[in-house]
């Protein structure tokens, strides 16, 4: 069973972004990509980033 966490070792700030990327089995530059893609158009991604960092459970 997989389960989500923040990633230790694909991580550039808190490493959300990595841990969404390996639970979706996708490259993290993708997921990176749409996360600063939702930053410039809703605004919400920033605080959706650090509520994440904050929820989800270190690897």
């Amino acid at each position: 069973m997989k389960y989500l966490y923040r990633s230790r070792t694909n991580r550039k700030i808190c490493g959300v972004c990595g841990g969404i990327a390996e639970y979706l089995e996708l490259d993290p530059t993708v997921i990176r990509a749409l996360w600063i893609l939702l930053c410039c158009m809703a605004g919400l991604g920033v605080f959706g980033y650090f509520l994440l960092a904050v929820i989800m459970p270190s690897e």
